[in-house]
């Protein structure tokens, strides 16, 4: 995919929350200096156009320190509001870069069915491919036998090894057997796929730390990653999601899928401010080539529709 049709996803999947924004700013500013009333308003506008209270609060904390001589118009609300994006976003915006010796590095994946997991996992192992890694998947899903297959399909096209096992079996048996393999073949990025069944939380607990008990048995330093997928179009739902799962599998960084025109894109930012746990990636579209670094400026600038 080009990179101006990537873009033009992207610009579509923060469409709405862009103009969401528009529609609820317009005519609120106009005056010197924003009294209460005038803040109040703008709190609220900037709430309900997914942005959430954190940043809702910070916009209206710059807004009640400054005096605007010539008035505040809706285009200087936007670049308000998008500076005050672009600084909570630069805290969060981290690669997943591999870095772990000896190696192999293992980025255990966790998410919800229906949340771009298993594709992403192999959008993660392609992204490492171009960069030269040597890359195995484990397909530690067990209790979906369309998981394992998928997986096994895109390890094909991909031209990688996985290691897999029957539907219903041991997940932590087939994540060992992967770390062995893995580490005797060279490999140097281990992506474990995993269950995620947050119906039954004790359950899905159970077999992670199990999991990890393995992997601590066979490096204590694994797993290096817990990378949470997130459906952006799940909107404020998806911000319960990172509370269970943090509980859960201890998660260290996110990536957010199906940021196409039918996402509300500021939930990125209400994640960040809620959560403050590093984005690693973006996926636009279901190619192979749609998982793009998170870049904060360039999203920031979307979300507060400076970008057309």
């Amino acid at each position: 995919m080009s990179e101006g049709s990537w873009s033009e996803r992207l610009m579509g999947g923060f469409r709405k929350t862009s103009d969401k924004l528009t529609q609820n700013i317009t005519g609120l500013v106009t005056k010197s200096r924003l009294d209460e009333d005038q803040l109040d308003e703008i709190e609220e506008a900037l709430i309900v156009s997914d942005l959430g209270p954190q940043m809702a609060g910070k916009v209206r904390a710059r807004l009640s320190e400054g005096r605007f001589e010539r008035g505040l118009d809706e285009d200087g609300l936007r670049e308000i509001v998008g500076e005050e994006i672009a600084k909570s976003l630069r805290t969060v915006a981290e690669p997943l870069d591999i870095i772990a010796f000896p190696r192999p590095q293992v980025i255990l994946v966790i998410g919800v069915n229906g949340s771009g997991k298993t594709t992403t996992i192999a959008k993660l192992a392609h992204l490492f491919q171009e960069q030269d890694y040597g890359v195995m998947l484990a397909a530690g899903d067990t209790f979906r036998a369309a998981a394992i297959g998928q997986l096994k399909i895109w390890a094909e096209r991909l031209g990688i090894p996985i290691i897999s096992g029957k539907e219903g079996g041991d997940a932590a048996g087939i994540v060992f057997d992967a770390v062995k393999q893995a580490t005797a073949t060279g490999i140097d990025v281990l992506i474990v796929d995993t269950a995620g069944r947050l119906q039954n939380k004790r359950e899905l607990m159970d077999e992670l730390s199990k999991i990890r008990r393995v992997l601590g048995r066979l490096n204590p330093a694994s797993p290096h990653d817990v990378v949470l997928v997130l459906d952006a179009t799940n909107g404020q739902n998806a911000l319960s999601q990172i509370e269970t799962f943090k509980e859960v599998a201890g998660v260290t960084g996110l990536v957010m899928t199906k940021l196409d025109g039918t996402a509300r894109g500021g939930i990125l930012v209400a994640a960040a401010e809620k959560f403050g746990l590093p984005i690693h990636a973006i996926g636009v579209g279901e190619t192979i080539d749609d998982l793009r670094p998170f870049d904060p400026e360039y999203l920031a600038h979307v979300i507060a529709g400076g970008a057309k």
